[in-house]
């Protein structure tokens, strides 16, 4: 393995799980949960595209910065993604396999914002979401989930 690939491929710790959020239907509210099982197509009692997004994640130490950048009240709901987490930086495990609790993630890209964050955020809430709006994962192994577990490589 080359120096760069091995620097990439280290993290510092295991971060956190921190909230969990389900979508129960298409513009419904997100419904917080302590924890869920996270079958071969996302967490049961979600409304998600099964594959490559079936689950979606955000780094916690992202809200502050998306607050900064815009007006509205910005908390894991309103950004409606699954599963909120930190101390791990999310982007260094792009591509690789992650454990979350019971289940096995592959991170396959970033998450783009949609467009309701204007409705959520005010105006300019798309772009304040842009790069920092989390990413999606595939399932890789089903497990339970729940808030306090540890994140980390697999």
């Amino acid at each position: 393995m080359s120096a760069l690939r091995e620097l990439m491929a280290t993290v510092t710790r295991d971060g956190r799980l921190d909230w969990i959020g389900l979508r129960p239907a298409r513009r419904m509210e997100m419904v917080a949960v302590a924890g869920a099982e996270l079958g071969p197509d996302g967490l049961d009692g979600d409304h998600a595209a099964p594959g490559k997004r079936a689950v979606t994640l955000l780094q916690a130490e992202h809200l502050p910065v998306i607050a900064a950048l815009c007006d509205g009240a910005v908390t894991p709901k309103a950004l409606r993604r699954n599963l909120v987490v930190s101390g791990i930086n999310l982007a260094a495990l792009k591509g690789r396999e992650v454990r979350v609790g019971g289940a096995v993630l592959r991170l396959t890209g970033p998450c783009a914002p949609c467009s309701r964050m204007e409705e959520t955020l005010g105006r300019g809430g798309y772009s304040a979401v842009r790069h920092h709006g989390g990413w999606c994962a595939q399932v890789v192994t089903p497990g339970r989930v729940a808030r306090g577990d540890a994140v980390g490589p697999a």
